[in-house]
């Protein structure tokens, strides 16, 4: 941000944040076709601040100043064509003004831009997951003003922000002589529709309604004489001015739970499902937990703010209690309204409190019963829920001991049997279709789905029509080390170790790989001979069918995946020597076992970095393998 002038000591004006530019742009181009909505980010924001000077107030109740009845106030002026939301909350100081309204100070902003598709329901629903609500204003007015004195200020320390949305705004000291924040827009042109009473009612009750501080209008009479609608001197309060979640869930429509989502989570759409209930015992609490649709953008960020609402006896105490809820949840937004933790609570006791333990236990239980009868009662909307979140939840599988026989059961995977690379596969539909005699649950990891699904180690799975489940997920080899087996099943890698498919192969199969193995023993001790300490050993395989070699590692070693991940981590990662196994029946390994001896080296070279060229490794010797495979090929 540079200051653009100064026009007075107590005044200046200065210049947005280069991405706020943009997002005015883009709210004022995007969001036309609902431009209501302003009213309803503008009546939350206010909320929020009466929230927070609740909170403060309790360590310094000097701050109320003898006004202790919170609420918000919403006029209009047809004459001046202006709409005014003001509040009685925490206010603003001068530097809160530039830092809140001038710049998007938070990390990921410009994930937020890259995101940006052009299409504009797309970019709305991102301008509400970013919470930048207060720029909707421009939507509808040409000029915002902005009123705003903190709580602990003097009267003569208030703050006048204002701009047209160009791309500057200007700053002023000026004189307030009460507490809080008055939003008036100077409305557009063509925006007469909301400078009506009935209009303005119409919309606070449909997206205010839940908000539990009273959202008033001056009430209005009609005047015969004038045949009009007259404000009167009294104000009325339009919602119902109660907190949602203290209300019984029969007198709460889907809507209502809908607009109280966008709320709290400053999301345009609306959820994909929720969970509401009142939790006695104990410990004594109300949660109203929400899945959104969209997974928020700063999911993977580390600082990115997380965790849902707490209030105590529905006293507003902190927006992102992380605490109350494990990481793997960390995309459920909502509610939590505990009757035992002390109105002072500190993040500190939150860590330490068995009320708080008792209340993440069971807030856990009650979103993984919520995508349980989502699975089971409606899989479009779980599948939905999977594409958004399916890889936060397979963190669960290692952080929730207690629930991971659970979360196993909403895992979904990409498998050899599924079309394309969507994860839709439980592991009981895959234990559900398992061959006789098979009795092992078969996986392959590697770093995309089209490189797992063109996995040499299929070849022997698909000619016998064996199910195998393809990973690709960064999480997944992690996961897999908590996740040994389902329903009694172990899980194996066919990537490891030596393949034991004896119990799927009948007689004449047996007889057939003994005598293979047998007659190849000469090639297999040359081949050894020739790589030396580069590999492990050489072993002759039943698992492959066209192709003529892979490599693998043993049944108790990290996969050459997981390793090549923790090198890219920039950790140390121990030495694996690969396992060259070769395919008896392929056209190459006969050619091979032709070679002179001066060529020998070089064929067996020639398999082991093809091989693991299809495992997904990058060779030590790119160049020499190129000018190695040229010069084999030259020779014909």
């Amino acid at each position: 941000m540079t200051q653009a002038d100064t026009t007075t000591p107590s005044s200046e004006t200065l210049g947005f944040q280069a991405e706020v530019k943009q997002l005015l742009h883009l709210m004022i181009h995007s969001l036309y076709s609902n431009k209501e909505i302003f009213l309803r980010e503008l009546v939350s924001n206010a909320s929020d601040a009466c929230d927070k000077l609740r909170f403060e107030a309790i360590d310094k109740p000097d701050l109320m100043q003898g006004d202790t009845d919170l609420r918000i106030r919403v006029e209009f002026d047809a004459d001046q064509r202006t709409i005014t939301i003001s509040d009685n909350g925490i206010g603003l100081s001068r530097d809160e003004a530039i830092a809140n309204l001038g710049t998007i100070a938070r990390s990921g902003t410009k994930e937020f831009f890259a995101k940006l598709t052009g299409d504009k329901q797309k970019d709305a629903h991102l301008i509400g997951q970013f919470g930048v609500g207060f720029y909707s204003s421009f939507i509808v007015a040409d000029k915002v003003s902005v009123l705003s004195r903190r709580a602990d200020a003097e009267p003569t320390d208030a703050v006048l922000w204002e701009s047209d949305g160009q791309g500057e705004f200007s700053v002023t000291q000026v004189e307030k002589a009460d507490r809080g924040t008055s939003v008036t827009l100077h409305l557009r042109a063509d925006e007469d529709e909301f400078l009506n009473g009935w209009k303005l009612r119409e919309i606070l009750r449909r997206y205010s309604d839940h908000i539990s501080l009273p959202v008033q209008m001056l009430k209005e009479e009609w005047d015969a004489e004038k045949s009009a609608q007259v404000k009167t001197a009294e104000w009325e309060t339009v919602n119902q001015a109660n907190a949602l979640w203290t209300r019984s869930k029969s007198d709460i429509t889907d809507e209502q739970y809908q607009e109280f989502y966008k709320h709290i989570a400053h999301d345009y759409d609306d959820p994909l499902a929720w969970t509401h209930n009142r939790v006695e015992g104990r410990s004594e609490y109300t949660q109203l937990l929400y899945i959104p649709k969209h997974a928020p953008m700063d999911m993977w960020d580390r600082e990115g703010k997380r965790g849902v609402k707490l209030y105590v006896k529905r006293v507003f105490i902190m927006d992102d209690a992380e605490q109350l809820l494990p990481m793997y949840l960390r995309f459920v937004r909502g509610v939590i309204d505990s009757a035992d933790l002390p109105l002072n609570v500190s993040r500190e006791i939150l860590q330490e409190s068995r009320d708080v333990r008792v209340i993440r236990e069971g807030s856990a239980k009650r979103v993984l019963s919520l995508l349980e009868d989502l699975a089971e009662n409606k899989p479009e909307q779980y599948a939905e829920f999977w594409e958004q979140f399916g890889q936060v939840l397979k963190e669960g599988v290692g952080e929730d001991a207690a629930n991971k026989d659970r979360i196993a059961k909403l895992l979904r995977f990409a498998t050899t049997q599924s079309e394309g690379s969507a994860q839709t596969v439980s592991l009981a539909d895959y234990v559900g279709r398992l061959k006789e005699g098979q009795d092992k649950i078969y996986y392959v990891s590697a770093e995309s789905y089209a490189a797992a699904s063109n996995s040499p180690h299929l070849e022997i799975f698909r000619k016998k029509g064996l199910e195998v489940l393809l990973l690709s997920d960064r999480v997944d080899e992690w996961m897999l080390s908590f996740l040994r087996e389902f329903e009694g099943k172990t899980l194996v890698s066919i990537a490891k170790g030596g393949l034991d498919l004896d119990q799927l192969a009948d007689e004449e199969e047996k007889k057939h790989q003994t005598e293979v193995a047998e007659k190849f023993k000469p090639l297999v001790e040359r081949l050894k001979a020739a790589l030396g300490d580069k590999v492990k050993d050489v072993r002759v395989t039943v698992r492959l069918v066209d192709s003529p070699a892979c490599v693998v590692v043993d049944a108790n070693e990290l996969s050459p995946h997981l390793l090549r991940m923790l090198q890219a981590a920039g950790q140390e990662a121990p030495e694996v020597k690969p396992i060259l196994e070769i395919n008896p029946e392929h056209a190459l390994i006969g050619r091979v076992q032709e070679a002179s001896d001066t060529d020998f080296g070089e064929w067996a070279q020639l398999l082991l970095d093809q091989s693991m060229l299809a495992e997904g490794a990058q060779l030590a010797d790119s160049a020499g393998f190129v000018k190695r495979l040229n010069s084999l090929l030259l020779k014909g």
